[in-house]
């Protein structure tokens, strides 16, 4: 039974980079790039008013709204996470559509980059959790060379090392 939902679940591979935020289904073949920036509304109530291209604007037309690129650090990948988590969020919502019934996705997550050192622990606990607070049923990251389809496929279902 749970082999048989897995086949319907949807597969999400998302690229991570200071300069650009990718996400691919793979069931649908649907592609988001966009500047990794997001227009977050003034307190209390801090919620998404748009992403990508359209978040200036947003943001020039909400009073106390800021626009944020949560991966824009010259130290680590995710500079503010509570932004990061809405940006993937709304960027995984807006990819899987406006089905009212999904399933949760599965998310291959690929930070881009390669920083002296490598990723730390924390730093790939941190992008594990975007994926998961994003709604995937299961999450992996995958560091080193853009990944195919099929290697995005080989990795959900255990062929391929993440």
């Amino acid at each position: 039974m749970v082999a048989m939902l897995s086949v319907l679940q949807p597969v999400i591979y998302i690229q991570i980079s200071p300069n650009r935020l990718t996400l691919k289904n793979l069931k649908t073949g649907e592609t988001i790039a966009e500047i990794p920036e997001v227009a977050i509304s003034a307190p209390p109530k801090r919620r998404v008013l748009a992403v990508g291209p359209q978040a200036r604007q947003a943001a020039k037309a909400s009073p106390g709204a800021e626009v944020v690129n949560p991966f824009a650090h010259p130290r680590t990948l995710i500079s503010d996470f509570t932004a990061a988590e809405m940006l993937v969020k709304h960027q995984v919502r807006r990819i899987l559509g406006n089905s009212i019934f999904f399933l949760a996705p599965r998310i291959v997550i690929h930070p881009l980059g390669s920083p002296e050192g490598g990723f730390t622990q924390i730093e790939h606990r941190a992008i594990h959790e975007l994926a998961i607070s994003a709604g995937a049923s299961a999450a992996w990251i995958r560091t080193g060379h853009p990944l195919t389809d099929d290697e995005i496929t080989q990795v959900v279902t255990g062929k391929l090392e993440p």
